[in-house]
């Protein structure tokens, strides 16, 4: 006679025990449906809001620029009335450009969107703290600039403030418009400007060069630092060759100045 089968009995009523499958339904498909809706709604609505960030930063740039070359119209004889109507358009970039910025990056967005924005705040950095060494001669920490960005924002909002890399970019950046007016400066005539100019940019290199090994997302600023060594070194051989071949200068054709006559000699020399 053959064994009988061996039966497992949990396994088999377990098997038959086990609810079947839920199959979809119509108010599933639409739950799925509604959710994918309002994801596409999100993502058109933040695709505008960025094109429009992208507008405001595009405008913060060309008006910030303008303000830097307004302040390489400074000489001798218009300081104050240059730097006096460079701070004003500063002001009117803060009032205009970057308040609209601000507007749209009300909350957490300002994270989301950081990339396309960065330009154009690296670029009001930059014309903020050129202003500024101009006028007082010394350095518009961030806190000061952000300072200067809370009244345009809601209370009820986490406000707008510029981040730490944004803000060294932008002061790389201001190293090569401080070289720009260190020569300008000499060729005034107005060499110890230029010398103290010289002072500040070496300043700013060093204490970057510290820094930026340390910096996670530091691409930008690997670049940005080797055009700030060519800065610096431009500025110190500028200011060495008038030292060394000062006598080789002379007056200008029509220029009653007698600072161009062998200029970087001392006055009993002369």
């Amino acid at each position: 006679m053959a064994p009988k089968p061996h039966r497992f009995p949990q396994v088999a009523d377990t098997v038959l025990q086990s609810p079947p499958k839920r199959a979809r339904t119509m108010a599933t498909e639409s739950s799925i449906k509604d959710a994918f809706a309002n994801y596409t709604d999100y993502l058109n609505l933040l695709n505008e809001k960025r094109e429009r960030v992208v507008k405001a930063s595009r405008d913060i740039t060309i008006n910030s620029k303008k303000v830097i070359f307004q302040v390489h119209r400074i000489s001798k004889n218009n300081k104050d009335e240059v730097l006096d109507k460079a701070v004003k358009d500063l002001a009117s970039v803060t009032e205009q450009h970057v308040s609209r910025l601000v507007k749209e990056l009300q909350g957490t967005d300002f994270w989301k969107l950081r990339r396309a924005y960065s330009p154009g705040v690296q670029e009001y950095v930059e014309a903020a703290t050129l202003c500024n060494f101009c006028k007082n001669g010394t350095l518009l920490i961030l806190d000061e600039i952000n300072a200067t960005l809370l009244p345009l924002s809601d209370p009820s909002h986490q406000p707008l403030q510029i981040n730490i890399l944004d803000y060294l970019l932008g002061l790389a950046d201001l190293t090569g418009e401080l070289m720009r007016l260190a020569i300008g400066r000499i060729s005034d005539g107005e060499l110890e400007y230029a010398e103290k100019i010289c002072g500040f940019v070496r300043d700013i290199y060093r204490e970057l060069t510290l820094l930026a090994p340390h910096m996670d997302d530091n691409t930008d600023m690997k670049t940005k630092m080797d055009t700030m060594l060519q800065s610096v070194m431009k500025i110190e051989n500028a200011c060495f060759s008038v030292h060394v071949r000062g006598s080789e200068y002379v007056q200008l054709p029509g220029s009653s100045d007698p600072s161009y006559l062998l200029l970087g000699m001392p006055d009993h020399e002369i």
